[in-house]
């Protein structure tokens, strides 16, 4: 599976789930279990692969903003939502966090930013397929602290001033 193949079951999920992130998790698996194991594999390399870069300080800031506070479990469930939301938001957001103010159409805290599901397809699909857990997938392993320049996520003058779309649209 390339990456444009990865985008298009992304897309395709989410477009069926009409954009809710539990329902776009349970339309992905079934859409992985349509595939061969190595295929899921690719798929999971591709997820982890974005996951793993989406771990930085400016994202983090924009999903305090998004969410009103961001755990570390929190973050790690926003980092799947935005993967879950596309190409074109996610590498707009990785480019500048402060974007996601205009690449969102609109965003609800009960339902949106939590993606934790989507996080799993992927191992759950290949476990269904093979009976077996997922080996490692041989990417690079996380950073242990975010990439970037830390934020103080306490201060909202801080807040307002790096996400000034973000926090007029969302906070204000």
């Amino acid at each position: 599976m390339d990456e444009m193949e990865f985008w298009e079951l992304v897309d395709a999920a989410r477009e069926t789930a009409d954009g809710d992130p539990e329902e776009q998790a349970d339309v992905l698996m079934d859409r992985l279990l349509q595939q061969d194991p190595e295929s899921v594999l690719d798929f999971a390399r591709h997820f982890e692969s974005r996951y793993n870069r989406a771990y930085t300080w400016d994202l983090w800031g924009a999903a305090w903003v998004l969410l009103d506070g961001a755990s570390d479990d929190a973050f790690d469930f926003f980092r799947c939502w935005l993967i879950g939301q596309g190409r074109d938001v996610f590498e707009g957001a990785m480019h500048d966090p402060d974007s996601l103010a205009d690449l969102l159409d609109d965003f609800d805290e009960e339902i949106d930013g939590d993606g934790e599901e989507l996080g799993y397809a992927a191992d759950e699909a290949y476990e269904q397929l093979t009976g077996t857990v997922a080996p490692d997938l041989g990417i690079p392993p996380a950073p242990a602290e975010p990439e970037g320049t830390p934020i103080d996520f306490e201060s909202e003058n801080a807040l307002a001033e790096r996400y000034p779309k973000l926090w007029d649209r969302f906070r204000d």
